[in-house]
């Protein structure tokens, strides 16, 4: 169920948009923003609220890769696995990653602290390879600057 504050909130970022069902992506992410996650609870939530089915929210919502279908950490890490990141050493930074945080990606650490989680490209290319925490986006990212970059994110 919204919350009263949940409703104001969605009713007001909807308001530009001629049908509030074209603010779907809009919707999942702010409930998101206050929930953590997107549950099975919050999508029948979020489809009432649009006057859509499960169904067709939850296939936005799984097609979408910034709104998380289950439990991420305090933090979320996006490890670019593009063919640009990938011939300048993504997977270096990806093995750094493990071995100092021990996650891999589509894991959370054991402190809940960190979720690594892959994405195609963050547009970054010409400072390959790149990672995205919390919307920073960091460039030239090598295996020695990891642990400096996620260390700003406790």
């Amino acid at each position: 169920m919204l919350s009263d504050t949940e409703r104001d909130e969605l009713e007001e970022a909807l308001k530009h948009y001629p049908d509030k069902r074209a603010g779907t992506i809009d919707a999942l992410l702010l409930l998101q923003r206050r929930r953590g996650w997107i549950s099975d609870d919050s999508l029948v939530d979020i489809a009432q609220f649009l006057d859509m089915t499960c169904e067709d929210v939850d296939s936005v919502a799984t097609f979408y890769n910034l709104v998380f279908r289950r439990p991420v950490g305090r933090h979320v890490l996006f490890m670019c696995d593009s063919i640009s990141c990938w011939i300048m050493g993504c997977e270096r930074v990806r093995e750094r990653l493990h071995d100092h945080y021990g996650v891999d990606v589509g894991q959370t650490t054991s402190d809940g602290r960190l979720t690594m989680l892959p994405i195609a490209c963050l547009g970054h290319c010409e400072r390959a390879p790149a990672i995205m925490i919390d919307g920073d986006v960091y460039g030239n990212v090598t295996p020695d600057k990891v642990e400096e970059i996620v260390e700003k994110y406790r």
